[in-house]
């Protein structure tokens, strides 16, 4: 496997982080080459700037944790993270539509986010927060995903009852078109688990562990 900091977005989105913390995240990033970091909207236009003379990617989170917004609220949240220097953005699914079988309503929100995003050449994930969808959501979403304009797919936000599963991330992979990558997330803390959701399909991690997993597998490489 190459070096498992290029699957890796370091993540930080405790609602109690202040600017100790991001200055830590930013430190850890440069340290350990991360693919990405994860941040709060609030944080990207520092981040982003403490970060500019680096390929290190800047994510942000919206409709984030719960994904009910309207989607011109939405549409409005990517709009000032993209002008605040976003590169990749994860939007949570509305659950509540597809719960209502809402389909058609589904498919224009992602139209819609995916029309702003790619135009400006930026990338989109869908949260789809697995631990909510039964096969049928999950696969017809995955489905969606391809047809949509959705560049990866990820398994949850890290705030549901259970995060990433390896069986359902080998659902996902099974289900999604080859253009569409699956990032997994949620309660992915070790090197093992994380290259264990990289070989069932996964080709990125978000985690608030990256400088543990890091340390892990350069202890692993070294034995």
């Amino acid at each position: 496997m190459e070096k498992i900091q290029q699957y890796l977005e370091h993540t930080l989105l405790s609602p109690t982080a202040g600017y100790g913390d991001y200055d830590r995240l930013v430190a850890e990033a440069r340290q350990y080459a991360f693919l990405g970091v994860c941040v709060p909207p609030y944080w990207v236009k520092k981040v982003k700037r403490d970060l500019r003379d680096t390929a290190i990617q800047v994510v942000t989170v919206i409709g984030f944790p719960l994904g009910y917004q309207r989607t011109e609220t939405k549409l409005d949240e990517v709009k000032y993270a993209l002008r605040d220097g976003a590169d990749e953005l994860d939007v949570v699914l509305n659950l509540s539509a597809v719960k209502s079988g809402a389909w058609d309503w589904v498919k224009i929100e992602l139209v819609r986010l995916a029309e702003s995003i790619h135009q400006a050449e930026k990338i989109f994930k869908l949260i789809l927060e697995t631990a909510y969808l039964n096969d049928d959501e999950l696969q017809r979403l995955c489905e969606m995903c391809g047809a949509y304009g959705v560049d990866y797919a990820k398994t949850s936000t890290g705030f549901a009852p259970k995060g990433a599963e390896i069986e359902c991330v080998r659902k996902m992979r099974s289900w999604l078109p080859a253009h569409v990558g699956i990032k997994a997330s949620g309660g992915i803390c070790t090197f093992t688990q994380a290259k264990a959701f990289i070989e069932a399909g996964a080709e990125r991690i978000g985690t608030s562990s990256g400088v543990a997993i890091v340390e892990e597998s350069l202890k692993q490489t070294n034995t």
